[in-house]
This record gives structure tokens, C-alpha cells and sequence, in this order.
């Protein structure tokens, strides 16, 4: 079409065309072309996940052994809480009682010799995982003894077929060998050339040799996939076994630092009722009957006593069920606050 008969219509058409193709660049210039995702090789698929689940299962080793060290330095502080609770008023209480005509039965101090503050679940048995070999050495190995198979049974063949009877007793001679190796070419429809032929023979080799090594490569970095796949799942089981220990271990470390705490706070209440049972000996000195005590001293003796029983029944009670905190022990430990309780509204 002439410039000069061309329409409004014809150059709004064109000033169309021309921004739609422009356009059109430049989405294709701003996308970016995705680089294939490259297939992983078997072999290196199942060393990755050996890898992934050692480290899942020195995690969760070391993650445990944290645990047995936090529990180890639980009870350590809650042994000497107890220590300092006995000599720091609990004894004391127990004699000044004695002394104010209530003998305490020893059962609870018996029970308590023999009690386990806490026997952890019976430990898993180590898992023990395995390395994969990529199977390359013993494909090599295969591959040449499948190579020396083709090489001597094409010999064979060659000799057959040229009606030859090769003593392999000792060395063929160059002839002999030139024969056989010019049979290969003729095979193939070539002419008879010696070198041609211990080419084709070679190259069959090599071939088998080829063959053997990836078949074998391949299987073995199959077998390696399902062995490391199934060695990643036993890992995962051991380390959700762990970590529900690891849950366990925690509401155990917080019921031994609530029980610590516990401890510390009867150590002050029985040395407050040490000074109130020592005031009422030195007063009112031992009686036969309660109801001789002064009410008020009545029920401080009371008082101390319930106190001494509550403590004495939850040290007396293990921590531990089947390796789990025990509900006794949860159980006891929430009298004791109560008890703590009992006593601080009284005195406040």
C-alpha cells in the first residue's frame, strides 16, 4: 500500500502491532529460562540420606546425653535440699516431739532408704548405621572378567569357523592370530584386514565390559537407595523414641526444681515451728495427754506434725513410673503445696 493512501486506521493498526511485538520481547526476555533439574545419581541419593540420618541420630544422642546430665544434676540438688531439710529443722522437729510425748513411727523413714527418687525407661539399643559402597570396584572386576569371557568365546568362534584347533598351551603364532583377527573383519562384511578385526574384537569386549560395569553399577546403587531409604526410617523411629524421652526428661526436671523449691520452703516452716515446740517444752514441758497442752500449743504440735508426715510421705514416694514421672509423686507434691499453703494463711 502507497504512504500516501494509507488511512488513520492503517497507521493505528501498525502503532499496534508494533507495541503488542515489543511487548511481546520483553516477556520473553524478563522470563527466565529454568535450568532442567538434573537426575540424581542412585548411588549419591543413598550416601545423602546415610548422611542425613547420622546426623539425625548424633542429634538425637546428643540431645539425650544433655537430658541424663540435666537429671543427674536434678537429683543432685534434690539430695542435698534433703540433707539441708533434715538438718536444718525436720530432725529437730521429730526429736522435739519425742520429747513432747509423740513418737513418730519410723515406717515412712524406712520406706525412705529404700525408695528410687527416679529410675529413667530402660535405655534404646545404639543404632548402628552402615556406609553404601557405589559398587564401581566389584563392577570393574566383573566387567573384566565378562570382557576375557567375550574376548576368548569370539576366539572360539573364530576358530570354528575357520575349522582351526587352538592349542592354548602355548603362544599362537603372529599367522594364527592374523588369521582369527582378519575373520572379525569378514564378518562384518569387510574386507580381511587383521587390524580391522582385532578392532571389531576389541570393541565387542569393551562392549560387554560396559554392559556388565553399569548393570552392576545400576543394581547396586538400586540396592543402595532402598538400604539407605530404610536405614533413614529406622533413624527417624530412633530419634522420635528419643525425643519422647527428651519430653519425659523435661517434666521430670520441672517437677524436681518445683520439688527443690518445695523442700526449701518446709526447711523454713519447720525452723519456725522448731522455736514454737521448743518454747512449749521449755514452758509447759512434756505432758501424758494432749489435752493437757495449752490449746494454742496443741495446735502448733498438730500443726508440726502433719507437717512431718506430708514431707516424709513424698520423699518416701519414687518419682518415677515405668520410667515415666510418677502421678503419686505429682499427686504428694501438690499436698506438700497445699500443706505450705495451709500453714502461710495461719501464720499471715
Amino acid at each position: 500500500m502507497n504512504e500516501k493512501n494509507k488511512t488513520v486506521a492503517d497507521v493505528v493498526n501498525e502503532i499496534n502491532e508494533t507495541i503488542e511485538n515489543e511487548n511481546h520481547e520483553a516477556e520473553q526476555e524478563s522470563t527466565p529460562t529454568l535450568p532442567k533439574k538434573k537426575k540424581i545419581k542412585k548411588h549419591v541419593e543413598a550416601v545423602g540420606l546415610v548422611e542425613k540420618a547420622k546426623q539425625i541420630v548424633k542429634e538425637a544422642d546428643e540431645q539425650n546425653e544433655a537430658c541424663k546430665l540435666l537429671l543427674a544434676g536434678d537429683l543432685k540438688e534434690y539430695e542435698e535440699a534433703k540433707r539441708t531439710l533434715k538438718a536444718g529443722g525436720l530432725d529437730a522437729c521429730s526429736t522435739l516431739l519425742e520429747q513432747l510425748g509423740y513418737k513418730n513411727s519410723a515406717e515412712s523413714e524406712t520406706v525412705e532408704e529404700k525408695v528410687v527418687v527416679f529410675e529413667p525407661k530402660e535405655e534404646l539399643s545404639p543404632i548402628v548405621l552402615k556406609n553404601v559402597s557405589s559398587g564401581k570396584f566389584t563392577g570393574f572386576i566383573y566387567a573384566l572378567i565378562g570382557g576375557a569371557v567375550t574376548a576368548g568365546g569370539l576366539v572360539y568362534l573364530a576358530t570354528e569357523k575357520l575349522g582351526m584347533t587352538l592349542d592354548i598351551s602355548k603362544i599362537p603364532s603372529t599367522e594364527t592370530m592374523q588369521n582369527i583377527a582378519s575373520w572379525f573383519s569378514t564378518a562384518v562384511g569387510l574386507e580381511a584386514n587383521a587390524y580391522v578385526g582385532a578392532g571389531i574384537l576389541a570393541l565387542a569386549s569393551l562392549t560387554v565390559m560396559g554392559l556388565i560395569y553399569a548393570i552392576r553399577v545400576g543394581i547396586k546403587g538400586g540396592k543402595n537407595l532402598h538400604f539407605a531409604e530404610k536405614q533413614l526410617t529406622d533413624a527417624e523411629l530412633y530419634t522420635k523414641a528419643k525425643g519422647d524421652c527428651k519430653a519425659e526428661m523435661d517434666k521430670v526436671d520441672a517437677h524436681m526444681k518445683e520439688t527443690v523449691s518445695t523442700l526449701k520452703m518446709f526447711e523454713v516452716l519447720f525452723n519456725e515451728q522448731k522455736g514454737k515446740l521448743e518454747r512449749i517444752l521449755h514452758i509447759e514441758g512434756s505432758k501424758e495427754k494432749s489435752t493437757e497442752y495449752h490449746q494454742k500449743s496443741f495446735l502448733e504440735i498438730r500443726e508440726t506434725k502433719e507437717l512431718i508426715r506430708t514431707i516424709k510421705d513424698f520423699i518416701a514416694t519414687p518419682m518415677s513410673e515405668e520410667g515415666k514421672l510418677s502421678e503419686k509423686s505429682i499427686s504428694f507434691l501438690q499436698r506438700a503445696k497445699n500443706q505450705i499453703d495451709k500453714m502461710l494463711e495461719r501464720l499471715y
